[in-house]
């Protein structure tokens, strides 16, 4: 989880209740979670870039192409490792597919059963 606090910040665009928000707001949610989940911390940049796609000012693509590009100008190893470099990477493309009208995740499909 990067310095700021993600969960409340992207909460807050729930709350407002515009449902096109929201629901971007949920997939961010989902894919930095599951970032968490594996030890993985997200930078304050992926958050500042995910909170202009829930507001409308970027498209998932622009999103990814930002960040891929954010990693490939720096130069100098910071406190910002490759595991930071990852999670950003990784929370974008979930977010892509959790944005997909297409998407459905379905334990059942999962499942693969023997006759």
């Amino acid at each position: 989880m990067p310095d700021k606090n993600w969960q409340f910040e992207l909460e807050e665009y729930i709350r407002q209740g515009e449902p096109e928000r929201a629901e971007k707001s949920g997939a961010w949610q989902t894919a930095i979670g599951l970032q968490a989940v594996d030890g993985l911390k997200t930078s304050d940049y992926l958050l500042d870039t995910a909170k202009e796609h829930i507001e409308g000012k970027l498209t998932i693509d622009e999103v990814q192409k930002r960040v891929c590009s954010y990693y490939e100008q720096r130069t100098t190893r910071t406190e910002l490792g490759d595991s930071t470099k990852e999670a950003d990477i990784v929370s974008a493309r979930i977010t892509k597919l959790l944005g997909e009208k297409a998407f459905q995740f379905s334990p059942a499909e999962s499942v693969q059963t023997t006759n």
